[in-house]
């Protein structure tokens, strides 16, 4: 892509609005200073000193995060945290991004905050070293009201955004916010905008939007195996008549078209120490950002595998990449 092509598309982000629909999480990082270990008088066990504590929105939070980094300056989370300490981290670090408008992100008091609570070794001279994570999650199925809330949400929504991200990313059926009555009601509002969807659990059962997805899901998805990754995706899209995109690891990214067009790019060169976490959610802000502003399905895996090249090379934190370290990663 030249330069004056991606300027092109790029320049459109700042007139974008964008709703991310899904399950936001508090990603507490507990910075622990191995220097400072003690030993616990009552239990004669290490004590592991925090000397720093850092919040962000974590999840569908990682999706906000990017679009901030590309400069969409009206966005609209659809979710929902507890009445807790970690909703009050939550909301206030969600409050602080630019841009996003807090009337469909829902407090409730029956609910837990999702978290990921992430103890981290932060040692002078070396790479950041993430312990075994402390998670909060909501083990019963999401209130009836609360769904509704967010169902009535998507509706408005669906009139005001140029886009909308939807991810599920709870393990347990229906106990986060992409429960079947909002997908019920994505597919009601599925052609009043750009729709993208992407979900841990799979997309089986899923309305026809464009669909976004790893290998391993599109294998569970259509039965075909991993040698027929580009003939799957094909299919996929002619038969839900959207595009259709497949991350494909160090292999880079697939996208197909519903007129049987499929497009290959290329993973970006690994330099260093990588961490992948956050990169799925680049990639998904990224083909969300720039099929709204015009870009072929070849552009969109372009900018979408050099988003996740740089968040890759971040280390110690669930990263974002922004349009100018976009644009230095494909020169």
């Amino acid at each position: 892509m030249n330069l004056s092509r991606f300027e092109e598309i790029t320049s459109r982000y700042s007139e974008l609005r964008i709703a991310v629909v899904g399950d936001y999480s508090c990603d507490r990082y507990l910075e622990i200073d191995p220097s400072k270990e003690e030993l616990s008088i009552e239990t004669n066990l290490a004590v592991h000193n925090i000397t720093n504590v850092r919040a962000q929105p974590g999840a569908s939070g990682t999706v906000l995060n990017n679009l901030v980094a590309l400069g969409v300056t009206e966005l609209w989370p659809v979710g929902f945290c507890g009445s807790d300490g970690e909703g009050f981290e939550l909301q206030r670090a969600i409050e602080a991004l630019h841009g996003v408008k807090m009337d469909y992100f829902f407090e409730n008091e029956n609910q837990h905050t999702f978290t990921y609570c992430k103890p981290i070794v932060m040692e002078e001279g070396q790479s950041p070293r993430e312990l075994s994570r402390l998670d909060s999650k909501n083990w019963h199925i999401t209130p009836g009201p609360l769904q509704e809330q967010m169902a009535g949400a998507i509706k408005e929504l669906a009139r005001k955004v140029d886009a909308m991200i939807v991810l599920d990313q709870v393990d347990e059926p229906e106990t986060g916010v992409v429960t079947p009555l909002v997908l019920s009601t994505i597919n009601e509002i599925r052609d009043q905008t750009l729709i993208i969807g992407d979900s841990r659990k799979g997309l089986k059962g899923w309305p026809d939007i464009i669909y976004k997805m790893n290998e391993s899901e599109l294998i569970k998805l259509t039965g075909k195996p991993a040698t027929m990754a580009k003939d799957a995706a094909s299919q996929l899209a002619q038969e839900s008549g959207q595009p259709v995109f497949v991350t494909l690891a160090e292999d880079g990214m697939i996208g197909a078209t519903p007129n049987s067009e499929v497009f290959h790019s290329p993973a970006l060169s690994v330099k260093g120490e990588i961490d992948i976490v956050g990169a799925g959610d680049a990639v998904t802000a990224n083909l969300a950002t720039a099929m709204i502003s015009g870009s072929e399905i070849s552009e969109a895996l372009e900018l979408a595998n050099a988003a996740a090249s740089v968040v890759i090379h971040k280390l110690g934190t669930t990263g974002n990449a922004s349009i100018e370290e976009i644009e230095s990663s494909l020169d």
